[in-house]
Parts: C-alpha cells; sequence; structure tokens
C-alpha cells in the first residue's frame, strides 16, 4: 500500500497564492525480511535560480499516498533584486582613524611651538 507514494513540490507566494513546482511518482521495491518496519528515504530536490523577487515565498514538499498526505514544514525564502553585500568598512575606519591622528599631531606641534614662543 505504502510502497508507491507521490513526491510534490510547490510554494505559496505572499499573495497566499499555491504554486506547483515539481511532481514525481516513486514505486520503491520492499526487501525481502524488512516489510511491515518504517523505513526513512530521503529525496533532493534542488531550486533553479530564482527568476525575480516574486519568487519570494514559502517552499514546501508534501508526499502523497493513496488516502494519507504528509506535509513538510516549508522554508522561507526572501528573493531580492541585488542579493546580500556584505559591508566592510576596515579601510574607511583606518582612513579616518590615520586623518584623526596626523590632524591632532598637527595641532600639538603647532601647540608646543606656540608656547615656546
Amino acid at each position: 500500500k505504502y510502497t508507491t507514494f507521490s513526491i510534490i513540490y510547490y510554494w505559496i507566494n505572499s499573495l497566499g497564492q499555491k504554486a506547483s513546482i515539481y511532481s514525481r511518482l516513486e514505486n520503491v521495491a520492499i526487501p525481502s525480511g524488512k516489510e511491515n518496519t518504517t523505513a526513512t528515504i530521503s529525496y533532493d530536490h534542488r531550486i533553479v535560480p530564482l527568476e525575480n523577487t516574486f519568487s519570494t515565498g514559502t517552499y514546501y514538499c508534501a508526499v502523497k499516498w493513496n488516502d494519507i498526505q504528509k506535509m513538510g514544514k516549508g522554508v522561507f525564502v526572501l528573493a531580492r533584486d541585488t542579493g546580500y553585500v556584505e559591508t566592510s568598512y576596515g579601510w574607511e575606519i583606518l582612513i579616518t582613524l590615520t586623518t584623526l591622528l596626523a590632524a591632532l599631531s598637527i595641532a600639538a606641534t603647532a601647540l608646543l611651538l606656540w608656547k615656546r614662543k
């Protein structure tokens, strides 16, 4: 009864609309001696690169037997135009600190020369 099942991948967008991505029918043979035992089989599915920002939503997979359907918890994906750009302030901080120290050094030297006169 449970050797033939369907695997369905779909997503629900931000408007609550369900869209099917991919589905396939599986027929798994039961090895001798493994009848009436629980088995776990992993299936991978790679989602092609997201086309645009409208691909934002929650992605699910479900398994459907004759009278039973089990659904995963889902994975939320946020699609953005530019993607994530890691900001690095290393050079800006170094230049600012060097400029500040140079200005303080010049001011201290000027004060010492002014006091000496």
